[in-house]
């Protein structure tokens, strides 16, 4: 899927109708008793850094969401029953935190007790007018300290409707949101010919917490992991690594205003001739990395790329379909190549195969148990360069006619995220960046390395 900002994707105006759930079932979630399944340790230090921030006079939004078009003016009744299947399919959005005396406390409603309310807000003429519509209210209405902290939205038009749903990223990682639009688009089709759709079996994200934070809690300071990450963060220079190149950044802490640079990055034909390339050191997760060191080594000078690897932790097949939070991160360095590329592909790859388990345990608990000293400075833990191939979501080969896009919220922070999608077009490339100029020039001629490194493996 293309990931974007709600300014890059492709909503047009019309008649905007909300979903979100009703005056009752937000009254009886607020009676519940504590459900004893924890959150997460990505979620809870998530909900604190919100908060910190919020105490420090800083509203931040943290929301994701799916974009994707139904054909002509859709049944707002089908639709509606569709969007309350699916919610019904994932724990998660119907559980949320409540705080108690500084701690993070779970609740979580009965499938029944679950209503959707709509609401047609009015008709809209002017795209600018519109998208910042949607903007605010996703702010607002998916706000991690709050709760329902998720929003359904339409634009409907005679010749199509856009349907945009957006959630705090406590509730999704982008491989929930790139399954959206095709079950979304089944659920719709089967009510529009009057078929149920088959009930899927999907297993909750809340018992993945559960489970995950039961393991992570057997581990102290003592623990080999909890060693290693020490003596990365410590050659780090006691915090987790950005990408290493002028960005531009004042005062340390500091979270500037940050930009979106998204662009296809080379066509289907280059995309499989550098997977072919890159296949006998691991693939094109490696390819990339390899070429990431290899030109911030070239513009910042650095002898040692250090970086954090982002990976899923579906590790078992039942979380498969799931909506969570499933990412936990690896430590890499990388010392310059002398070897060129197959170098640093090499470096990469062995590096991988080394650390590639430590992301299972999640890098909240790991930054706990390593004390005061290495609390994280910025609202984004580290820079990484994440890689996902999405051909075989279903749907992902009419994701292009559907006009859908996966929608990052940019706000503020200091670090450098950076996201390739391999779509059935080719290598799509996204990065959130410090809104300077220093840091969009290096960013720049960082995208048209990376371009050139990896058309050369074509030739």
């Amino acid at each position: 899927m293309r990931l974007t900002d709600i300014q890059g994707c492709e909503v047009r105006p019309g008649r905007l109708v909300e979903w979100t759930l009703g005056p009752a079932t937000v009254a009886a979630a607020s009676g519940l008793k504590e459900d004893s399944r924890p959150p997460a340790y990505i979620q809870e230090s998530h909900l604190r850094t919100v908060r910190s921030v919020r105490d420090g006079g800083m509203f931040l939004p943290t929301w994701l969401a799916a974009v994707f078009d139904l054909p002509g003016r859709a049944d707002l009744d089908v639709l509606h029953d569709a969007l309350h299947t699916w919610t019904l399919r994932h724990e998660t959005l119907r559980s949320g935190f409540r705080w108690d005396e500084g701690e993070i406390r779970r609740f979580t409603l009965d499938p029944g007790a679950v209503e959707l309310r709509r609401e047609v807000v009015g008709d809209f003429c002017d795209t600018e007018e519109l998208t910042a519509r949607l903007q605010h209210r996703f702010d607002t209405a998916t706000y991690a300290l709050g709760w329902p902290n998720f929003l359904y939205t339409a634009v409907v038009r005679d010749d199509s409707t856009s349907v945009l749903l957006a959630f705090d990223h406590s509730n999704v990682d982008g491989h929930s949101i790139m399954r959206i639009p095709g079950e979304i688009h089944a659920l719709y089709a089967a009510g529009v010919a009057g078929r149920a759709e088959p009930e899927a079996q999907v297993s909750s994200y809340v018992d993945f917490c559960e489970i995950e934070r039961a393991d992570a809690d057997r581990i102290d300071g003592g623990h080999e992991v909890v060693g290693r990450w020490r003596e990365f963060i410590d050659r780090c220079g006691g915090r987790l690594p950005n990408l290493p190149v002028d960005l531009g950044l004042g005062a340390e802490g500091e979270r500037p205003p940050q930009k979106l640079m998204r662009e296809m990055l080379v066509d289907a034909d280059a995309a499989a001739a550098f997977e072919a390339y890159c296949r006998p050191y691991g693939g094109t997760l490696v390819g990339l990395l390899a070429a990431t060191s290899l030109i911030v080594q070239e513009i910042g000078g650095q002898p040692v790329y250090r970086t954090v690897v982002p990976f899923h932790t579906r590790v078992k097949s039942r979380w498969s379909h799931s909506v969570g939070w499933y990412v936990g991160g690896a430590p890499i360095e990388v010392p310059a190549a002398a070897g060129g590329l197959p170098g640093a592909l090499t470096a990469v790859r062995d590096q991988l195969r080394a650390n590639r388990t430590l992301a299972r345990m999640p890098l909240a608990r790991v930054l706990d148990l390593l004390g005061p000293d290495f609390r994280p400075a910025s609202s984004d833990l580290y820079s990484g360069v994440s890689y996902l191939d999405a051909r075989d979501v279903p749907g992902s080969e009419r994701w292009v006619e559907w006009k859908a896009y996966g929608l990052g919220r940019v706000a503020y922070g200091d670090k450098v995220g950076v996201w390739v999608n391999r779509l059935h077009e080719g290598l799509w490339f996204a990065s959130r960046y410090p809104d300077t100029p220093v840091a969009y020039k290096n960013m720049r001629l960082y995208v048209e390395r990376l371009r050139d490194v990896i058309l050369s493996t074509a030739t």
